[in-house]
């Protein structure tokens, strides 16, 4: 690629060709080095932009936040607004497993996480959550959902050999379990085997939603509406 004409180099664009990097070679072969050929510009010029690789790694962060809230619109139903931001946030992990890798445990304190974060809080207020409670019950939802779908995406970012090779071990192992050493196991071999990572990640989302639910002063419109009097 030929040098970029001078001054065209911007936070935005490093962001977006660091994020396309990633997504192509990988966390191993993503470097500032790499990043500066790739756009023609000489990697020091780079530091102009962000103090430190790491920054730079919190600005993906964010950019990959402001992707998965494209177009969000917060529901009247507080649990459906929790449930879309978790399915928004694993499909954007997803789409990037690498950079997520990379970043899903982070803190970025840029406008588009503390968009997410005032969007589940404002969920959390409709459940009738307050003060210490709602900041708690806030970081557990939002730990779960980016460390949930950062593990999947670290699992993607692994080489094909070893995804298969995991994947595989529950018809190597389980399928095949001694019923007399594991009876409890051998119950369920065929079906372990075959389970999906969605329903997986649906499941384990509607139990964390319900948990919330039986703690909130409030419940939920869809609840609400389903409990008047017809």
């Amino acid at each position: 690629m030929s040098g970029l004409p001078r001054g065209s180099l911007t936070r935005e664009l490093l962001v977006r060709e660091s994020l396309r990097l990633l997504d192509k070679d990988g966390v191993a072969g993503f470097s500032l080095p790499k990043l500066g050929r790739a756009l023609g510009a000489d990697p020091t010029a780079i530091y102009r932009h962000f103090a430190s690789k790491d920054d730079l790694i919190l600005a993906i962060a964010d950019a990959m936040i402001e992707e998965g809230l494209s177009g969000i619109e917060p529901s009247e139903c507080w649990i459906e607004t929790l449930r879309d931001l978790a399915r928004r946030a694993r499909h954007t992990s997803l789409a990037h497993p690498a950079a997520a890798s990379l970043t899903n445990y982070r803190t970025t304190q840029g406008p588009a996480e503390m968009r997410a974060v005032d969007i589940i809080i404002g969920a959390l207020h409709q459940a009738g959550f307050t003060g210490k409670e709602a900041a708690v019950v806030y970081r557990a939802f939002g730990d779960f959902t980016l460390f949930w779908s950062g593990g999947e995406a670290t699992f993607l970012a692994l080489d094909e050999a070893a995804q298969r090779k995991d994947r595989e071990a529950w018809t190597r192992a389980y399928l095949v379990a001694d019923r007399t050493v594991y009876p409890d196991i051998w119950c369920v071999r065929e079906e372990l085997p075959v389970v999906k990572d969605d329903d997986i990640f649906e499941t384990i989302l509607s139990l964390v939603l319900g948990g919330i639910a039986a703690r909130a002063p409030r419940p939920c419109a869809c609840e609400a509406h389903a409990r008047a009097p017809r």
